[in-house]
């Protein structure tokens, strides 16, 4: 597992400006945070979500790919951190 913390550099009112993923050993991710503009959290899994929060359906690219765009800003996450945000926000 590896876990990404990825701010997305963007203006729209109803897009998550922040994204925390837990990715699995082939590059999928099984939970995920997204922090919106007006203070709320969705969550994913593969047993529950909220505000409309899913999975992605293809590979997460290495965290080089991702900040090779000028719309994300990415740092990875330890174990630790990630269940950290992961039980705070009402997800665990």
């Amino acid at each position: 597992m590896r876990f990404i913390d990825v701010q997305w550099l963007h203006a729209d009112m109803d897009d998550p400006l922040r994204l925390v993923s837990e990715i699995d050993g082939n590059g999928y991710e099984t939970r995920k945070l997204e922090f919106f503009r007006n203070g709320s959290v969705g969550f994913a899994s593969g047993e529950a979500s909220s505000l409309g929060v899913v999975l992605g359906t293809v590979p997460v690219p290495s965290l080089d790919e991702i900040n090779a765009s000028d719309d994300f800003d990415g740092v990875e996450l330890s174990r630790l951190e990630f269940e950290s945000l992961w039980a705070q926000y009402g997800c665990g």
